[in-house]
């Protein structure tokens, strides 16, 4: 049995790397995926509520990625507010934590020898496909209410931010109905990743 990282942001960035082109794949959006997956683990565990459609700091706990330190701090804000601070330091703060952990490695290198970019690649291709079977079960058989709280969460997230490494948009559009049932399981912070990347669209 493959094992895979605990935490849904360190799954999420695994499930953005595509294993035919070994590289990370997210079109500007994995931001928004991590850090709308580390509201989503906090709010699966009852570290954040949600009062009059905002998140508040719930049940005091472990808050690896200091958004609870953040919600703390600042007046009630919403959702996509929180999916949209930081993301940027998100990707960076997830991707070193998966090298420091083993599941990833990192090169540096420079795009025409002056623009900085690092390339990334996956230790162990079958913590990927493992994590991507799971995501791809919870789309099929079993009740919605019976899948796997964070295997529900990956496909919610991955839809939303339009993760086509997890769902091509074919995939989306077949399974509308069970995503909406596993996003529905998995707190509003997937529907926010949506409502952000629309507004970026609408604004474009």
């Amino acid at each position: 049995m493959v094992e895979t990282p605990d935490g849904l942001p360190s799954r999420m960035y695994l499930l953005a790397y595509d294993l035919r082109k070994q590289r990370l794949v997210h079109g500007g959006r994995l931001g928004y995926v991590l850090r709308a997956a580390a509201l989503t683990e906090l709010f699966l565990d009852g570290r954040i509520g949600e009062e009059k459609g905002r998140p508040v700091p719930g049940t005091p706990g472990d808050d690896p990625y200091g958004v609870l330190a953040q919600l703390a701090a600042s007046r009630p804000r919403t959702w996509q507010h929180w999916v949209r601070k930081d993301g940027r330091a998100m990707i960076r703060t997830v991707r070193d934590e998966l090298e420091r952990d083993g599941w990833i490695r990192t090169t540096p290198y420079r795009v025409l020898g002056v623009f900085p970019r690092t390339r990334v690649t996956v230790r162990d291709p079958r913590v990927v496909k493992t994590l991507w079977g799971g995501a791809s079960a919870a789309l099929r058989g079993r009740p919605a209410a019976h899948v796997n709280s964070y295997d529900a969460a990956a496909v919610a997230l991955a839809a939303a931010g339009e993760l086509n490494t997890v769902l091509p948009r074919r995939d989306r559009r077949r399974h509308r109905r069970r995503i909406a049932e596993l996003t529905a399981r998995s707190g509003p912070a997937a529907p926010a990743v949506k409502k952000v990347i629309a507004q970026q669209r609408a604004a474009a």
